[in-house]
C-alpha cells in the first residue's frame, strides 16, 4: 500500500488514536462493576465535626465497597453519588454512601 498524502495519513492516524483514547477513558470512569455482589445504598446524616476526609477514613476501615481504595477516590465518589460541588458539609445533610 502507497501513502499518496503523507499529512491526510498522520491527521487520520492522530485523529483515530485520539478517538480510541477518548473511549477507553470514558469507559473506565463510569465504576463499572463485574462483580457478583449487589450494590445498595445507606443513608447517613452528617453531625457538627464531620468532614468528608473523616467520612471517608470511617468507610474504608468498615464499609466492604470501599476496602483497599484510597481516601481520595472515596471522597471523590461520595462526592460524584451526592452531587456534592464542594467538600463542605452541613450539619444534618443527607448523604448517600454505596454498600456491599
Amino acid at each position: 500500500m502507497k501513502i499518496v498524502n503523507t499529512r491526510k495519513f498522520v491527521r487520520g492516524m492522530i485523529l483515530t488514536i485520539s478517538l480510541f483514547l477518548l473511549f477507553t477513558i470514558s469507559i473506565s470512569n463510569n465504576n463499572i462493576s463485574f462483580s457478583k455482589e449487589d450494590i445498595s445504598y445507606k443513608e447517613i446524616y452528617t453531625s457538627s465535626g464531620d468532614t468528608l476526609w473523616g467520612l471517608a477514613k470511617r468507610e474504608a476501615e468498615n464499609n466492604k465497597y470501599y476496602s483497599n481504595k484510597d481516601l481520595r477516590f472515596i471522597i471523590k465518589d461520595i462526592k460524584k453519588i451526592n452531587k456534592l460541588n464542594t467538600s463542605e458539609l452541613n450539619v444534618g445533610q443527607k448523604l448517600i454512601i454505596p454498600i456491599i
